[in-house]
């Protein structure tokens, strides 16, 4: 029927909320809350949100890990898709944003499942692999600092059990990756995970349209 991808206009989008997205209550009320800060471009959107629920249920995932979690959209949407003796450990450094999250843990009624450790990711990454949970998780998602992409996807491959699965965000980043005049820190960080992801023989790969951009990496 389509050769590519659509693009999403208003009315498209709007029809996408309307039939394809079952938002809850208490992510609806996170997702307005965050909407008024002058960050909450941070958040991912509710279709994508969506998609890692399904995502989690999908890979049968016990044992999780979220590289950034800022106010906890995407938190809940992990553990929501966990059992309910599964654990989600969350890597941020802002006690300020995680604030948020916690209180609506607490609402979502998933305390029990998410371990929230707040320092450099790659420090909470690092200190599992030296205590021995290489290949143990099922489930990785890397929403946090660009820059650091690929040593991120480099720890998470590493703890991830084959036949885990990878979820890296904002992989489009707002269609600047496709853009050669586009040098910032950032955007090459992403181009350059992109291309190495293309590549990588160790994975099996698939970039996902959706929202700013899912890549999806399976490790063999």
């Amino acid at each position: 029927m389509s050769k590519q991808t659509l693009n999403m206009n208003d009315s498209l989008y709007q029809y996408l909320q309307v039939t394809g997205v079952r938002e809850s209550k208490v992510l609806h009320a996170l997702r307005d809350e965050t909407n008024r800060h002058e960050m909450a471009r941070m958040q991912i959107a509710p279709e994508q949100g969506q998609f890692l629920t399904l995502l989690t249920k999908l890979t049968g995932a016990r044992k999780a890990i979220e590289v950034g979690t800022f106010t906890g959209y995407s938190s809940i949407c992990i553990a929501e898709g966990l059992p309910k003796d599964g654990k989600l450990i969350c890597c941020d450094v802002s006690e300020e944003w995680t604030s948020i999250a916690r209180r609506y843990w607490c609402l979502a009624g998933l305390t029990d499942r998410i371990d929230l450790r707040l320092a450099p990711a790659m420090e909470t990454l690092n200190k599992l692999l030296d205590e021995g949970h290489a290949r143990t998780f099922d489930f990785a998602f890397i929403d946090a600092d660009k820059t650091n992409y690929d040593n991120y996807y480099e720890a998470c491959l590493r703890l991830l059990r084959p036949g885990g699965l990878i979820a890296v965000d904002n992989v489009l980043w707002d269609g600047k990756v496709a853009d050669p005049t586009e040098r910032d820190d950032d955007t090459c960080a992403i181009r350059a995970l992109n291309e190495k992801l293309m590549r990588d023989k160790r994975i099996d790969y698939s970039m996902v349209p959706i929202a700013d951009g899912v890549s999806l990496a399976r490790k063999k």
